[in-house]
């Protein structure tokens, strides 16, 4: 006997083995134990979710015999013959190749004789928007006002596409993907009725890459274990049958990108191609993998969304602290766009290096994602101390002194006033602790806040205002307007005892004309080490 595919074996019998579509189900059991059955109905979702299937367990279940709770009984003569296909009553049609005027007219020949056995003839037309406009049009006059005992069932996996004339006569169930932990659950139930041993890690994969399809599911499923006949089927088996790529090589190659190395980028693309990985499948992936980055790093509660391993959060966690939202949605749309060009490409490998060297590269992408990266990744090093521009850091060193560098004083920007030689001012050793712990993280604080706030505070200095209080100089008065609102210096507080622990007040003021803003602060105690300079005390 011929071996019978896994999921033509296994299609559902009756609506209790209809898995994930629970609203469609409980929907049309009521409608057949009710009696209030409709004349027309329009199935759509993507594929592989059980529209056909569901329009033929129908199809028995208004003719059955003996149905039991809306449910077919599958034993009685009329169920039999449907599920063989022998059945007169069940016509099942593809619109696909059957999509022109003279096979509607057919159709409205034949419903005009009823059935010779059973109550309910039913037509079920597959791929329904395939038709014909003057196909369409033949059939609304039949689809509107059928016979008591026509049924028709349309299905389509493109609902766009069908007329509005003809949307409006039928009863329209949308089929919802179906979910990893359903799918997963019902490939562990028919592989131990199989006798196939299989990791559950492996499961948990197939039922991701079918995307929603339990029919594709299946299909993958049936690939691997014949790939992999008479052993237990690993993760990595799948991976190797399906070309895909283990989690742990993206987050390799996310952190190589985020260290802008192209070379190791390459030589994991190289990899993955040596390995004879499915590059289409390996972009599929790797922008899932970054959409999970994203949800963890904006989401509350973000865990509980990602269906991953403690392992893997882990990781997640670390690369979210080492990249920013803004940023990771450019490498984002980078790859989506990526994914629309390599699906007919004859060079998928290049075109995937070429998004790479974007990524790792930003300032050969002349657009506005890419600018505004490379004015972030300058701010970052700008907070942390280095120095954007050498020459420029030697003069300043030369006209303030190492000192001032090292206390906090800001460089000098083009145009500017030649540099004074920087005040020091003694302030109480606590009221220095908060200013330097605060000063030494403020370029992260103000990252933190985000949105219109960050581009407010550029350009600011904070200065000591009394026992924990800090205030903050604006020097351009459109950013005053917007960081002085209690709201953002709220928001600051907040943020500062939270990460911090610490209960601390800011205010906000204008940079007056003339005003330096080098000034050193030193503690009492430091007085005694540098009485030979002029020292103002504040009082």
């Amino acid at each position: 006997m011929s071996y019978t595919a896994l999921y033509r074996k296994w299609r559902p019998a009756e609506f209790n083995d209809v898995k994930g579509q629970d609203h469609i189900v409980q929907t049309l059991k009521n409608q057949i134990t009710s009696g209030r059955i409709g004349h027309a109905y329009l199935f759509c979702g993507t594929r592989g979710t059980g529209k056909t299937t569901i329009a033929k367990i129908f199809a028995k279940a208004v003719n059955c015999e003996h149905p039991v709770d809306g449910s077919p009984c599958n034993e009685c003569a009329a169920c039999k013959a449907i599920a063989s296909g022998s059945s007169m009553n069940v016509v099942e049609i593809d619109a696909a190749s059957n999509n022109g005027v003279e096979n509607i007219r057919e159709i409205r020949e034949q419903v005009q004789y009823p059935p010779t056995e059973g109550a309910y003839r039913v037509y079920i037309i597959d791929e329904v928007h395939m038709l014909s406009t003057g196909a369409f049009n033949a059939l609304l006059k039949t689809l509107e006002e059928p016979p008591s005992y026509v049924i028709f069932i349309l299905a389509t996996t493109e609902v766009h596409k069908i007329p509005v004339t003809v949307l409006s006569r039928c009863q329209r169930y949308d089929f919802r993907r179906i979910t990893i932990d359903t799918i997963a659950a019902r490939l562990r139930e028919l592989a131990d009725a199989e006798k196939i041993q299989v990791e559950e890690k492996a499961l948990r994969y197939v039922a991701k890459a079918a995307d929603g399809s339990m029919r594709d599911a299946l299909s993958l499923l049936d690939q691997c274990v014949a790939f992999h006949y008479g052993s237990l089927l690993t993760y990595d088996n799948v991976l190797e049958v399906l070309g895909a790529v283990d989690s742990g090589v993206f987050s390799e190659l996310l952190r190589a990108v985020i260290a802008k190395d192209t070379t190791a980028c390459m030589k994991k693309l190289e990899e993955m191609v040596i390995q004879g990985r499915e590059l289409g499948q390996f972009v599929t992936d790797f922008i899932w993998y970054l959409r999970n980055l994203l949800v963890l790093k904006t989401a509350d509660d973000a865990e509980n969304m990602l269906d991953m391993s403690e392992d893997n959060l882990k990781l997640l966690r670390e690369e979210a602290e080492m990249i920013n939202g803004e940023t990771l949605m450019r490498f984002i749309r980078i790859f989506s766009e990526l994914s629309n060009q390599i699906r007919y490409a004859s060079q998928k490998r290049v075109l995937i290096e070429l998004a790479l060297i974007k990524l790792t590269k930003p300032q050969m992408e002349p657009n506005l994602d890419s600018i505004l990266q490379r004015l972030d990744e300058l701010e970052d090093r700008m907070d942390e101390g280095m120095p954007v521009n050498a020459e420029m850091m030697q003069q300043m060193a030369a006209q303030m002194g190492t000192a001032g560098i090292a206390a906090g004083t800001q460089a000098p920007t083009a145009g500017a006033e030649p540099a004074q030689a920087p005040q020091q001012v003694a302030i109480p050793r606590a009221q220095l602790e908060d200013l330097n712990l605060i000063r030494q993280d403020w370029g992260k604080i103000i990252r933190e806040q985000g949105g219109s706030i960050r581009p407010s505070f550029r350009d600011t200095v904070l200065e000591p205002s009394g026992d924990s209080c800090l205030c903050i100089v604006f020097s351009n008065s459109d950013n005053y307007a917007i960081g002085s609102r209690p709201t953002v210096l709220g928001a600051l507080e907040k943020y500062v005892e939270e990460q911090y622990g610490k209960t601390m007040y800011f205010k906000a003021r204008m940079r007056n004309a003339g005003e330096r803003l080098n000034t050193i602060y030193v503690s009492d105690e430091e007085l005694k080490n540098a009485i030979h300079m002029d020292i103002t005390i504040e009082e």
